[in-house]
């Protein structure tokens, strides 16, 4: 399980409250009529701790010119991310973390968007970003329409197309049904996938619709609470309104900071070879193609997909990256600063469908790159390279600390489930850390600590690496090898091999016998009413036909669960059960969240639908029970879609060190020869609510609604549970299961 690192695009009310705004043009009555009005400012506060800007401009719907795609053109530009860019530079300057351009709309009306993400700096200069902006539309309107650039999207484009990874056939078939109505018959299945006709005035049209004369500003901080005088009636979100001048736009032009801006260079990550390899060996599984003291090497041919296409993850294993919050917060630091310090290169290497990405893991951090493999390696040079020669700016250490903050305080405002689902990982996951410890951690981070803990969490490191897709033998090997000769093998190596010792299994606390744990906990965000459980029933350590008997017992359970805790009783919108793994430790959990009753009634009720359960297992039918199997069987034996299906499974298999590549057959054969009456007696044995070797877990998350219950419910847990004070403390009070990473 990777950790997620608290960066991560925000889906909040204020974005919905933008769109509907968009959709229904502001009005402004005046004495004789009510007139459209564009050049207006909108201040919105939004829920969540960030600053975002974004402009937006009435276009002609340029649907109906798809196939000379104008909007695609001037997103590629004013979208770009690569030197030059006005993104590059709005980031250079620190106003800006990221930036997003296209076109929303319909066949009948249309806006083209621009949406930048600011840092308090940028909030503070709005005007001149605003004036950049400009400015930059200004630069593209004297450079013309150059056809290098549109060739460019063209080629990536049918690249893509033709190369396209296949989808689920839903998904597939809805998408192709969308476009009936909007395409010709000869276009159903491309769309506006295939931009081909290369037509400047069409591009020049949309340009230069997009000028200060009917723009809209939507503007969202938590600096502007009790600066606002409306509220949106849909989600009663605070905003104001008011009026701007063409004139001023033109001023915020003028005062604007002086940049160089300038079209992007020809991008040289577009793939040219798209020639399949001659696999001679069919692997129907990874094999350990390498192995040294300093990494691992598995290997995948593509034999299904036969795309141009590959895949390659590497886990840095480095045991002092998660071993405290101070580690945590600095890994994740390294890893933002990478990745900001990679942006502008690696920008046109995504441009061309060729895709990285950094993350914190169990372990360190993992690399990840995908996508088409001409090209793949000059990328993995280009981020081993940056890895090797790491630079700590203070300047972009200021900036990243400061989305990372926020990004943490943002936690408070997650939805009660999200919460209890983290407090249920806290409890149960070895060397994880209260999120609150690690902002309290950041709160003290300097870029002079960050210089010091980089070489230390590099000294010590084993790499876990998996190459899949359209790559030899020998291009796996050399992949691996130079990450060996950059980080081990120079004459100063920044990385000597783990000691035996240091190698981090990610154990798994586990839960008493017949004892049941509570923890209660105020929800974070005092204004959500919501309440929320999780009810967790810890089973079993890895093995086949143990696994299959908690799969199909949440097969059968699950429709009753939705049907009677959602449909009949209502407690809440959300209401799931699923199975849950931790590093390989299954178990099975029922998350409901509710407005309606608090959560200790609402694990009665969990505790309720299991006695009914029984009953439902007890009387079960033959023709019942086998009708269950063969759908679960179909289900796991529905084949992977693409390579990337495919690796994230046997990727899996090697992080989590149960190596079962053979999963799937196993498990199916295991299926088939269950029994009705097996099944029953492990529900027996391990789920139902006296069952000999139950150990379970309730969580309870308290909205503003029923807080004043969390006290008297507390105090009603009573021998033999158990309530949690601590969690850290208490995980720490646990036995572990042992490893399956040894």
């Amino acid at each position: 399980m990777s950790r997620r690192l608290p960066f991560q695009r925000r889906l909040t009310r204020t974005c919905r409250v933008r769109a509907s705004i968009l959709a229904n043009p502001v009005v402004f009555e005046t004495p004789t009529r009510p007139s459209l009005d564009y050049l207006v400012l909108v201040k919105v506060v939004p829920i969540r701790q960030y600053h975002e800007l974004t402009v937006s401009w009435p276009i002609t719907p340029t649907i109906h010119q798809y196939e000379e795609a104008p909007s695609r053109y001037l997103r590629h530009l004013i979208g770009h991310e690569g030197k030059g860019s006005l993104f590059h530079a709005l980031k250079i300057l620190g106003f800006a973390t990221g930036l997003y351009a296209g076109e929303a709309g319909t066949m009948e009306y249309s806006f083209f968007n621009v949406s930048i993400d600011l840092t308090d700096a940028g909030h503070e200069h709005m005007e001149d970003i605003i004036g950049l902006l400009f400015r930059h539309i200004k630069i593209l309107q004297h450079s013309g329409v150059p056809q290098w650039i549109f060739d460019e999207i063209s080629a990536i484009s049918e690249t893509s197309f033709h190369y396209q990874a296949k989808t689920h056939p839903i998904s597939y078939a809805t998408g192709i049904s969308s476009k009936m109505r909007i395409y010709p018959t000869k276009h159903w299945l491309v769309g506006s996938s295939l931009p081909s006709k290369f037509n400047p005035a069409i591009v020049k049209k949309v340009l230069d619709e997009i000028s200060p004369s009917n723009v809209r500003i939507f503007w969202e901080s938590n600096k502007f609470e009790g600066k606002t005088d409306k509220i949106e009636p849909w989600y009663n979100t605070p905003y104001s309104l008011e009026k701007i001048t063409k004139e001023t736009i033109q001023e915020w032009e003028q005062s604007a900071p002086d940049v160089n801006l300038f079209l992007p260079i020809p991008n040289v990550f577009i793939p040219t070879d798209l020639s399949l390899k001659d696999v001679k060996d069919k692997e129907n599984f990874p094999v350990m193609l390498r192995k040294t003291s300093f990494s691992r090497l598995w290997y995948k041919p593509d034999t299904k997909f036969f795309r141009p296409k590959a895949y390659v993850k590497m886990e840095f294993n480095c045991p002092l990256a998660v071993s405290s919050p101070d580690a945590v917060v600095l890994s994740s630091m390294f890893v933002w600063l990478l990745e900001d310090c990679l942006n502008e290169y690696a920008y046109y290497a995504e441009d061309a469908g060729l895709y990285y990405g950094l993350s914190l893991s169990d372990n360190g951090f993992e690399l990840y790159l995908g996508g088409f493999n001409h090209k793949l390696m000059i990328l993995l040079e280009a981020v081993i390279e940056k890895i090797a020669k790491f630079e700590v700016k203070p300047d972009r250490f200021s900036v990243i600390k400061e989305m990372d903050t926020k990004a943490y305080q943002n936690n408070k405002f997650r939805q009660p489930y999200s919460q209890a689902t983290s407090y249920c990982s806290l409890v149960l996951q070895d060397q994880t850390w209260p999120w609150t410890e690690e902002l309290d951690a950041l709160s003290h981070m300097e870029a002079e600590d960050l210089e010091k803990f980089v070489p230390m969490m590099l000294s010590r490191a084993f790499v876990e690496c998996y190459v899949a897709g359209n790559v030899d033998k020998e291009e796996a090997e050399s992949m691996v090898k130079h990450v060996e000769d950059v980080l081990f093998k120079d004459p100063k190596p920044i990385c000597r091999q783990l000691f035996p010792s240091q190698l981090l299994t990610g154990r798994v606390a586990e839960l008493g016998t017949r004892t049941k744990y509570f923890y209660h906990q105020q929800g974070s965000n005092p204004k959500d009413e919501n309440s929320a459980l999780v009810h967790y029933i810890q089973v079993h350590q890895d093995e086949f036909s143990m696994n299959v008997k908690l799969q199909l017992f949440c097969l059968i359970a699950k429709q009753a669960t939705f049907h009677q805790l959602r449909t009949v009783e209502q407690l809440g919108y959300i209401t799931s059960l699923s199975r849950r793994n931790h590093s390989g430790v299954n178990g099975v959990q029922f998350i409901i969240q509710s407005s309606a009753k608090g959560p200790r009634h609402i694990d009665s009720r969990v505790e309720s639908l299991l006695k009914d359960l029984e009953s439902k297992f007890y009387n079960m039918s033959d023709e019942e029970f086998k009708s269950n199997v063969t759908a679960l069987t179909d289900m796991k034996l529905e084949k992977h879609k693409n390579l990337s299906e495919e690796s994230r499974f046997y990727w899996g298999e090697i992080r989590n060190g149960t190596l079962k590549f053979n999963r799937i057959e196993a498990e199916v054969a295991a299926l088939r020869e269950i029994k009705r009456e097996e099944l029953i007696d492990y529900f027996d044995e391990y789920i139902k609510i006296d069952a000999p070797k139950k150990k379970s877990l309730s969580i309870f998350v308290y909205g503003s609604q029923h807080l004043k219950e969390m006290v008297s419910d507390k105090a009603k847990v009573a021998s033999p549970f158990i309530e949690i004070e601590d969690i850290v403390r208490f995980r720490n009070s646990l036995p572990l299961y042992r490893s399956l990473r040894g």
